[in-house]
């Protein structure tokens, strides 16, 4: 098919192969007496497209077969996420090589329809649907796809995170990153420890702005989600083939567990009595006591986290790890006897046994550690795998060492950071990282051993909430941004210079009138709309571009 054939069709994420099929009589029509069969281990996408496609259309897409029939089946012969889209004339067929590439499979057909095939309900009566004739065959270029996203820092309810893995399964992204603990809030029940949520899922205050704004909003905010909640989401993410990786972050980042439980804390330094909630940003001091007495009380939180995260769905647990200040470890006289009991040489090796052990724990119940590319300072377990954003450098070293690692440098895919220089972006945060700049995002560094880059699982763009206040907000920042993100994770595009972003920003132009019916409050091309706006209120514009590290 020629560019323009592929543009006219909008695909996103881009497809491996498209084939034009010979002439025939036009588009393939659906209608009333359209017909959906499912063959093993198809019925879960069968489902979703009734769910899906046949509210939008309002057609009811009877069990049945024949040439006016849509047949989705597996076929063994594809890779698991490997998809193949025929419309020929005959019944519409999608297969794929697991449960995972049909339900890619038909993600695309969904596409193929057009935009309206997005919203919830019909829009017009006797509408008349048609599907281009083609042969798409696709696979992705890397097994983990993923959106990172901090519900600690301002919480989102419950439906609007299912909302999301809709629009993650939208955009074949197959990983979601749940952080969902930090000095702001924690967001998970656990039952053995009621006042993780009673207390430290609220605070009495919130910074509006950049941590250096004067301004605040003295609304209370919290929320969190009740272990059915979290069922529910783990549940609707398998659904669409989406893996949940929970983030209970240590021995950082944990001011709220602290202000519930304050014998978690350096008692020896502080009165952690006095601790709150905290209600601004930044990296805070107080950090987790490293005693045996907190490994135990996180042991009882892992112990409910995996029950509600079954291994099937979530084989990876992040533990954070990142932004541990040693001052408070400097100063204690626990901290100190804690090192020499230990044969430690200094603070960072004990922030590794901290690592270790739940490196260790996880392991012997089947899980996999996953955390920041800080825990690679003091020494890395055997088993960890490295979210690498501070740049490629942490990966760099962790896959040449034999670990894998998932690319999220905050200097390309932290969608966070503004995307224009223009002084109408709400409360601009970061470098400038605009749609092409992420479209040209490369997760292999160049220079990696052929053995490293074995070690690369894939990438994940990361979402930090800190200015992010609602729902719109969020979309703000994520879309368009994530589109693009979608691509570089799924297709297999050439090197970053060479990459076709006018053709990529041309197929955009269907993928906009997509996210207008989700109901997405994306930035718009020409900027930000009037109500998008923050005017005064302060950020943290980075300027110059995003140094290379």
């Amino acid at each position: 098919m020629t560019s323009e054939d592929t543009t006219a069709l909008g695909l996103i994420p881009a497809p491996r192969k498209v084939s034009r099929v010979p002439p025939g009589p036009g588009p393939h029509p659906l209608d009333e007496e359209t017909v959906l069969s499912a063959g093993p281990g198809a019925e879960g996408v069968a489902r979703w497209l009734r769910a899906t496609v046949g509210a939008a259309t309002g057609l009811p897409l009877k069990e049945g077969t024949g040439d006016n029939g849509i047949a989705l089946s597996l076929d063994e012969a594809l890779a698991p996420e490997a998809y193949r889209v025929v419309v020929d004339g005959r019944a519409i067929r999608v297969e794929g090589g697991g449960a995972a590439g049909l339900f890619w499979g038909a993600q695309t057909f969904r596409q193929l329809l057009g935009p309206d095939a997005f919203r919830r309900a019909p829009i017009a009566q006797g509408r008349t649907w048609e599907v281009p004739m083609v042969v798409i065959e696709d696979e992705p270029r890397f097994p983990w796809r993923g959106l990172m996203l901090d519900v600690a820092r301002h919480f989102m309810p419950k439906d609007d995170v299912l909302r999301y893995l809709d629009l993650l399964a939208a955009h074949k992204l197959n990983v979601f990153h749940f952080h969902l603990t930090d000095d702001q809030g924690w967001r998970i029940e656990i039952k053995r420890y009621p006042r993780l949520t009673e207390t430290g899922a609220w605070r009495s205050r919130t910074k509006y702005g950049h941590r250096a704004s004067e301004l605040w909003d003295e609304t209370p905010h919290g929320g969190y989600y009740t272990q059915d909640d979290i069922r529910e989401i783990v549940a609707y993410a398998a659904e669409r083939h989406i893996r949940v990786v929970p983030e209970i972050d240590v021995p950082g980042h944990s001011q709220a567990a602290i202000s519930a439980y304050p014998e978690l804390g350096n008692t020896d330094v502080i009165d952690t009595t006095t601790l709150s909630v905290w209600d601004t940003w930044g990296i805070n001091p107080n950090v987790l006591a490293p005693t045996d007495n907190t490994l135990r009380f996180f042991e009882g939180v892992l112990e409910e986290v995996l029950e509600l995260f079954p291994a099937e769905t979530s084989p990876f647990v992040h533990i954070g790890g990142d932004e541990c200040p040693k001052d408070q470890w400097q100063q204690s006289l626990t901290a100190k006897n804690q090192i020499v009991d230990l044969g430690l040489k200094d603070e960072d090796e004990l922030q590794s046994w901290f690592i270790r052990h739940f490196d260790t724990w996880l392991t012997e119940r089947g899980r996999r550690l996953i955390g920041w590319d800080e825990i690679l300072e003091g020494g890395l377990p055997p088993n960890a795998a490295v979210s690498s954003w501070r740049g490629y450098g942490g990966g760099i070293a962790a896959a040449e060492a034999g670990h894998d690692v998932v690319m999220c440098p905050e200097q390309q895919v932290y969608l966070d950071h503004r995307q224009d220089g223009g002084p109408d972006e709400p409360m601009p945060i970061g470098f400038i990282r605009t749609l092409e700049d992420v479209y040209r995002f490369e997760p292999v560094p160049p220079g990696l051993s052929e053995e490293a880059t074995r070690h690369i699982l894939g990438t994940q763009a990361n979402v930090w909430t800190e200015v992010m206040q609602t729902r719109a907000r969020v979309d703000y920042q994520v879309f368009p941004r994530l589109a693009a993100f979608s691509e570089v994770a799924w297709s297999a595009l050439p090197a970053p210079d060479e990459r076709d972003f006018a053709a990529f920003d041309a197929r955009m132009a269907a993928h906009y009138a997509r996210l207008d019916a989700l109901g997405v409050d994306y930035r718009p091309p020409t900027g930000p709309l009037p109500w998008q706006r923050r005017p005064g209120v302060l950020g943290r514009p980075l300027e110059g571009p995003p140094p290379a590290v």
